[in-house]
């Protein structure tokens, strides 16, 4: 039987409120549902996990950032001595970006790669002062999104000294801070646990400074 015209404009006004009811639910209604039910249970987690600080919020407990000194006239910047110091990232030119999360893509046996890993082995041997054969590998090699905030418990210890000699601070205050900060795995079992966060390590040494 042939449908007429006005079975057919029955047919897409009932089609047309479907549309606007699942809009109304699905796009206003439920949306906003979870939103206050994050901000009234969640809300730091909700609004970014940021960290603050006397001037507003200085980064975010998620996303790792570079602690390095600024590049001026006859000064080249590089990694700060009075900061614990994250790893390597490959998240944009710069490292450490959230708009350019990602990793080199650069297999185990790439040339490239085993360069750049042996020039940082020789870096941050002599930047904290230790033998190149004992920098721990999270030292070298960037994470797998480039926005890790956590390194190694080996890894911050290997820093101790090197942070608690340039800002004046006994070895073993320095290093409490650190234990203070290892976090062991998510629920028990997800992740390597034994790490640190070195954001907030650092707006804590920041504090006892």
């Amino acid at each position: 039987m042939p449908l007429t015209l006005r079975t057919l404009l029955l047919h897409h006004l009932s089609a047309l409120r479907m549309l606007l009811v699942l809009t109304v639910i699905t796009g206003i209604c439920y949306p906003l549902l979870i939103t206050g039910i994050a901000q009234a249970a969640f809300p730091s987690q909700a609004n970014g996990s940021l960290i603050g600080g006397n001037g507003g919020a200085t980064g975010s407990r998620l996303i790792g950032q570079d602690f390095d000194l600024p590049k001026r006239e006859g000064r080249p910047g590089g990694p700060d001595p009075k900061w614990f110091q994250p790893r390597p990232s490959a998240a944009g030119s710069a490292g450490y970006d959230p708009t350019s999360s990602g990793a080199s893509n650069l297999g185990p046996d790439n040339p490239v790669l085993i360069r750049m890993i042996e020039e940082r082995r020789a870096a941050v041997a002599a930047f904290d002062g230790v033998r190149p054969s004992g920098v721990p590998v999270d030292a070298l090699t960037a994470s797998g999104s480039g926005l890790d905030p956590h390194i190694s418990r080996a890894y911050a210890n290997q820093q101790v000294n090197r942070v608690a000699r340039v800002r004046g601070l006994h070895p073993a205050t320095v290093r409490k801070l650190v234990a203070d900060h290892v976090e062991g795995r998510v629920g028990g079992f997800l992740g390597h646990g034994d790490v640190v966060n070195v954001v907030e390590l650092n707006r804590d040494v920041a504090g006892v400074a």
